[in-house]
């Protein structure tokens, strides 16, 4: 007999490098099947200068892999990356590109 296993939840680390010309001041990462940002995973560390990394965990129990992550700066731009398969990813980094 075969029965499915539901995969299990999950928590995920990976090193955020900064590599943009912008001061981060909020990170916010959801299933990209989520309509909702939650809360910001900057944390304690509060911003990530330009050219400096910071360790970023996802604990939000959830078993999916793909993510969108939304980064806010304190210069103003905003930007939305769709599709991010957490479930594999051990570094990301964000560049002006």
């Amino acid at each position: 007999m075969l029965v499915a296993i539901p995969a299990a939840a999950q928590d995920v680390e990976f090193t955020l490098t900064n590599d943009s010309s912008y001061t981060l001041t909020y990170f916010y990462a959801s299933p990209s099947t989520d309509d909702f940002w939650g809360d910001d995973l900057l944390g304690e560390v509060g911003i990530l200068e330009p050219g400096y990394e910071g360790t970023v965990f996802i604990g939000d129990g959830s078993d999916e892999c793909l993510y969108d992550f939304r980064f806010e700066t304190a210069e103003g731009p905003e930007l939305e990356v769709a599709g991010i398969d957490i479930c594999e990813l051990e570094s990301y980094t964000l560049t002006d590109e």
